[in-house]
């Protein structure tokens, strides 16, 4: 992990402002959604990217019955039928 030598104190609502250059680098707009993590004694913010509801794979993605689904296992699913 790479240390940016920035330092943010969390709001009495407990909120947490992103640095312009970091969103800007990391092609973060306003109201862009973000997933939020806990690792251990760390918090970590990550832009958000639909995953397989299956497999957890990003990427490219299809709709069946309402959730997100890759090919890869839609043509498992699609062979089961």
């Amino acid at each position: 992990m790479k240390t940016t030598g920035i330092i943010r104190n969390i709001d009495e609502l407990g909120r947490l402002v992103l640095p312009k250059e970091m969103r800007k680098h990391l092609e973060i707009d306003n109201n862009s959604p973000v997933e939020i993590f806990a690792e251990g004694d760390k918090i970590i913010v990550k832009k958000f990217a639909p995953r397989c509801v299956f497999c957890g794979s990003e990427g490219e993605l299809a709709e069946y019955l309402g959730k997100k689904i890759c090919h890869k296992c839609l043509e498992v699913l699609n062979s089961e039928i």
